[in-house]
């Protein structure tokens, strides 16, 4: 009794050293993710966070103005400040811009989930546009969409229809921007629907065959409910993507013409950097935080009415 008892203390040794081996492992491994988390993520927002609170021009101490900075913001004289009208085009941007990407990568995801010959090919081609750098792909579309001698008004002279002035029309420099977005459709957020669609069991389509559906019953009672998941995480990547575009605003319209692609990373941009308001632009970050915390959270609320797990109706 002794014997096995002495073994059973020995073998409990072993095993918690070996645990506090893998423990020591664990924490080596992660230790230069948590270091960099700290140092260049997480260290910086608290920082920003006591600037928003603060009057910083880079070039005196911080002072103490408590909610001043968010009194300015939201409470300047004229009834469309800078802050209002670039939250008003951000949110216009958004409301247009994001089904317009998601219906888009999703119908080039199903195209490209067909069996056909040279599929492979197709993919890639598709896929490529998205790997161009913003900054060339912003040049790139400068000249396509130039009001004088551009390629898309070429390409509406050839058809008899007239030209438009594109982004130097306020109206027309969103839906501008927009179509330039649907450049890059073929990329992430297609290869994640593609995904989904080949996660679909065959056997659904198969039933519904049977039953008498069509193609289009078959995308509406099938295909859409069982990647309604994937549908639902592009939802909130889109709709964070859309609050913080800047480069293209940045390089083709500057926020022009009036205001109309005034972004709200924009204005975070002039106000921190060109106005040196660090203090300032730091509580608009923070305020563009708890509007995307919003929106991810009000999704998450709303998924479970729409959003089907397979795993979860299998219990």
């Amino acid at each position: 009794m002794e014997t096995i008892a002495v073994k059973r203390q020995s073998r409990v040794r072993g095993l918690g050293k070996r645990r506090t081996s893998e423990a020591i492992e664990f924490y080596i491994m992660i230790g230069p993710w948590v270091l960099g988390f700290v140092a260049l993520t997480l260290g910086p927002m608290l920082y920003s966070l006591y600037l928003s609170f603060n009057d910083f021009d880079l070039f005196h101490a911080p002072r103490w103005v408590g909610l001043g900075n968010f009194r300015y913001l939201f409470f300047q004289p004229h009834p469309l400040s800078a802050f209002w009208k670039s939250l008003t085009v951000t949110a216009y941007f958004t409301f247009f811009s994001v089904p317009v990407h998601i219906i888009s990568s999703l119908i080039i995801a199903m195209l490209l989930n067909a069996k056909i010959r040279g599929r492979a090919l197709y993919r890639t081609l598709f896929y490529l546009p998205s790997l161009t750098p913003s900054v060339a792909n912003a040049l790139l579309w400068i000249w396509i969409l130039n009001s004088k001698w551009g390629l898309a008004n070429a390409v509406l002279r050839s058809v008899g229809l007239p030209e438009q002035r594109w982004l130097t029309d306020p109206k027309l420099a969103i839906p501008s921007l927009v179509l330039m977005g649907l450049w890059g459709a073929g990329g992430n957020t297609a290869v994640i629907f593609l995904a989904g669609l080949q996660g679909v069991p065959s056997h659904l389509y198969e039933a519904a065959e049977i039953d008498g559906a069509n193609w289009w019953h078959r995308i509406w009672s099938v295909t859409l409910p069982m990647i309604s998941p994937t549908i639902f995480f592009n939802l909130i990547l889109g709709i964070i993507g859309s609050f913080q575009v800047f480069t293209s605003a940045f390089l083709m319209t500057d926020g022009g013409p009036e205001y109309a692609t005034y972004f709200l990373v924009l204005y975070i941009y002039e106000e921190a950097f060109k106005k040196l308001q660090l203090g300032r632009g730091s509580a608009i970050a923070w305020i563009l935080f708890i509007i995307l915390l919003f929106f991810t959270l009000l999704q998450f609320w709303l998924s479970g009415r729409w959003v089907y797990y397979e795993a979860e109706a299998a219990r």
